[in-house]
């Protein structure tokens, strides 16, 4: 039996990575195999350009450079960890997948979408989730939140600027119009459970 695929995206502070352990462990309660991964990272080579992407001034790398990053980084997390488990029968819930950029360097950043999944075709062979969330959360309760977890640690994308993240916001929307047999929004402005309830929900025709 093949996995299925899912992945949780949105702004800083949206919540992604403790929706991606809830939604495991409701999912291992109906006893099915889960694996919970994140980008950039997930594999050694990957986790490795983390510490590239993640640390140092904002203006570290260009758009450009960055996505040529997260291309490289997600081309060796699909390789040695996702496609594979996938294969096994294993449910994959990722913390950011390929919308992420899309958003981030492409919607906030102005790289070309068809630029963005040309690499995304090369490095992962067009590997897509067969779910995508996006937790959706008001700009300001995302800096607050994401204040609260990181303090004096934000990496270079949470120091961006209000309108960085709202350019980020609007194309996690725009993708979510755009690909409705993807994409759900959920509202990230509730509690923990509430937003567990709401993403098992939205996957009810995903479940055996």
């Amino acid at each position: 039996m093949t996995g299925r695929f899912l992945s949780l995206e949105g702004g800083e502070g949206a919540g992604k990575s403790t929706q991606a352990r809830a939604l495991a462990a409701a999912l291992e309660a109906r006893g099915l195999p889960v694996l919970v991964t994140r980008e950039p990272g997930g594999s050694e080579g990957a986790e490795a350009i983390r510490a590239l992407l993640m640390q140092g001034d904002v203006k570290r790398w260009s758009a450009h450079a960055e996505t040529l990053l997260f291309a490289a980084a997600r081309a060796d997390h699909v390789e040695k960890v996702i496609r594979p488990a996938i294969e096994a029968g294993t449910w994959v819930i990722t913390d950011r997948f390929i919308d992420s950029t899309r958003a981030y360097q492409g919607g906030a950043g102005g790289i070309d979408d068809a630029a963005i999944f040309a690499l995304h075709g090369f490095g992962s062979r067009g590997l897509l989730p067969d779910r995508t969330f996006v937790l959706d959360l008001p700009i300001a309760e995302g800096a607050r939140r994401a204040a609260l977890r990181d303090g004096a640690m934000a990496d270079r994308f949470a120091m961006r600027g209000e309108h960085f993240h709202a350019d980020v916001a609007r194309a996690f929307r725009t993708f979510a119009a755009r690909e409705p047999s993807r994409f759900r929004i959920v509202d990230a402005n509730r509690s923990p459970g509430d937003v567990t309830a709401m993403l098992l929900a939205q996957m009810s025709d995903l479940l055996p």
